[in-house]
């Protein structure tokens, strides 16, 4: 099992690996000039290029190449007595670095992974995450929860009663919400429950997830503004769980130890509930974790439709002020939680089936 996760592990180093490549050549080979979107087009020319050296733009490509995964990585090694040297220690770039070895001028230093600065707010771009990523986090957990909760409580009577009038009506909501766009559905429903209907589902169309007492003044948790994002967010995995409970319990009871069970007497409800559930959410479970990282990733529509201020919102904003730092950052780091969670996935797998580890 060890060698199976260390596998994995290295497979996915390899992996991001390619990504941060593939995502360094994408932006520094786009039409555009980073010192230019800083001063602004009127800047005259020596400013200009003060700026791109200051960014290292007038170096190599390769040599910016090899500074940007020295930057992304955590052991990365910089030289620590000359402050014109490109790749010079600044403590204002990296201020928690801690040095591990001094080899004459270069040091070898352990750091969190430097993630530029925004060209425009002159954030550090991993300031600009941690602050929006908590309220997506929470998006797609209450999107996962109620997708997982209401899917399997749908999708057993489907699988119970096959063939009836409820199971080709969730066969239908199945396939509606698996081929609806997150944008068309994101409109459709702040429209009519958020403005159409708001006096009667009381839910806003925007809304911020902190809100503020006009007396007191205290900032508190508002969750009531987190119903139609999640609900908008959850339609597309609620309809996989259904059809994935569906097909995975009749799959269940179709086998021959279900078949014994009720031979001996048990009664349909510990059978179903004790014996067939018990491995029909196997691939329920491995299926919603996988997606979990996805809506990480996707929630950009249902964010900007809602204002919902997380990574979507800081991805948009980024592609319309042409912030190249909190593009690549945020693409590097839904990219770290899309391979951390298909690790975690294939662990899950070959701790569910030994099969797994042997392949």
């Amino acid at each position: 099992m060890l060698h199976y996760i260390v596998k994995r592990l290295f497979y996915g180093i390899l992996v991001l690996w390619g990504v941060v490549t593939l995502v360094f050549l994408l932006f520094n080979l786009l039409p555009g000039d980073a010192s230019r979107m800083l001063l602004g087009q009127r800047a005259d020319i020596s400013s200009v290029e003060a700026i791109r050296k200051d960014l290292g733009l007038d170096k190599p490509l390769y040599i910016q190449y090899l500074n940007f995964l020295n930057d992304l990585s955590p052991l990365s090694v910089h030289n620590a007595d000359n402050p014109k040297s490109y790749w010079y220690l600044n403590r204002n770039k990296y201020p928690s670095a801690h040095i591990l070895l001094h080899f004459k001028h270069d040091v070898l230093v352990l750091k969190p992974p430097y993630l530029r600065r925004s060209y425009q707010s002159k954030r550090e771009v991993s300031a600009i995450i941690a602050e929006a990523f908590p309220k997506t986090f929470l998006l797609a957990a209450a999107a996962i929860f109620m997708a997982l909760f209401l899917g399997i409580l749908l999708g057993i009577p489907a699988a119970l009663y096959k063939d009836s009038a409820y199971d080709r009506f969730m066969m239908v909501f199945s396939s509606l919400g698996m081929s609806v766009p997150s944008f068309f559905a994101a409109i459709l429903i702040a429209w009519l429950f958020g403005f159409v209907w708001e006096k009667y589902t009381g839910l806003p169309m925007f809304g911020s997830l902190y809100s503020v007492d006009n007396y007191t003044g205290e900032v508190y948790l508002n969750l009531r503004n987190l119903i139609l994002p999640a609900i908008t967010l959850g339609i597309r995995p609620l309809a996989i769980v259904i059809s994935l409970t569906r097909s995975a319990l009749l799959d269940e009871l179709s086998k021959d130890y279900i078949r014994t069970a009720y031979a001996k007497g048990l009664r349909p409800v510990r059978v179903i509930f004790k014996h067939a559930m018990r491995n029909a959410l196997n691939p329920v479970i491995t299926a919603i974790t996988g997606w979990f990282a996805s809506l990480l990733a996707g929630a950009v529509f249902v964010e900007y439709v809602f204002d919902w201020k997380g990574i979507g919102l800081v991805i948009v904003d980024g592609l319309e002020k042409y912030d190249l730092p909190v593009i690549m950052g945020v693409v590097l780091f839904i990219a770290v939680i899309l391979i951390l969670t298909n690790i975690f996935v294939d662990i899950l797998y070959a701790l569910l089936d030994p099969r797994v580890r042997l392949s």
